[in-house]
This record gives C-alpha cells, structure tokens and sequence, in this order.
C-alpha cells in the first residue's frame, strides 16, 4: 500500500503546522503500538489465569462428586492453564495411569469429559478387554513415573 499523500501547503507557517502534526501522528502510532503490546500480554497472562483457575476448579469438582463432570474444561484450556497431564484409571483391573494432552489427537473444542469414551487401559488391550477408563483429575505434571506395560 502506497504512503498516504499531504499536498504540502503553499504557505510557510501552514508547512509548518502539517509537519507538526504529521510528526505528532507519528509519535502516537508509536506510543499507542507500545500500549496494545502491553495490554496484549496482559491479556494473555489473565487468560492463562483464568484457565488455570478453571482447570482447579474441575478438579475439585471431580474429587468432590466422583464422576466427569460436565461442563470441564477444554483440552486447549488445559494446556493453556499449565494442565499438560490427565490422570485416569481402568474401570476393569485399577490401574492408574497419566495421558499427556498435549500429544493427543483433538480438535479445539474438544472437552475433558469427552475424552471418557475414547482412553482405554492399554493393560487390558492386551487381554482382549476393552474397558474404559474412569477419569480422575488434570495434574501439571507426572506423578506416577513408573510405565504399567
């Protein structure tokens, strides 16, 4: 896109004030770019906080009542509120495990909940059981660092 063109001013005192004010636009695209960074990582750190906040709450809600709660947050939100890790446990034989969400497949929208009907025990896979895996809470990180085979 081409600079916007000012017809300089015939006058001197007019070239004068034209320049003054173009300096002064100039000035202020500046100051006011610094002021739309600045509120932008605000708003980003106050997002991020408000995820995290959400994820907390999830989880006490979960350890309250017992059961995927609807609605939870979604796995986006998760990862955006530092909850990179689900920890979730087979309905068949108890055992717990963590899945990173970051690695999973998943669309923007999907929710936590939603992710109930498609973990299964690997451990059971392998015994021709396919039972599902009972969610229990969004963890920051691993807990349990030993891998069940």
């Amino acid at each position: 896109m081409a600079p916007k063109y000012h017809p300089t001013p015939l006058s001197g005192g007019d070239r004068k004030a034209l320049n003054k004010e173009l300096q002064k636009a100039r000035g202020m695209t500046g100051m006011l770019a610094a002021q739309s960074d600045e509120m932008r990582t605000k708003g980003d750190a106050l997002i991020r906080q408000a995820d995290r906040l959400l994820c907390e709450i999830w989880n006490e809600r979960m350890w309250a009542d017992g059961e995927p709660i609807d609605p939870s947050p979604k796995v986006d939100q998760a990862l955006n509120g530092g909850f990179s890790w689900l920890e979730i446990e087979c309905s068949r034989c108890q055992t717990k495990r963590e899945v990173n969400l970051a690695e999973l497949p998943h669309v923007e929208t999907t929710c936590i909940h939603d992710l109930a009907t498609r973990l299964r025990c690997q451990r059971c896979a392998k015994g021709g059981k396919r039972p599902r895996a009972t969610l229990l809470q969004l963890a920051i990180g691993r807990r349990h660092t030993a891998e069940v085979p």
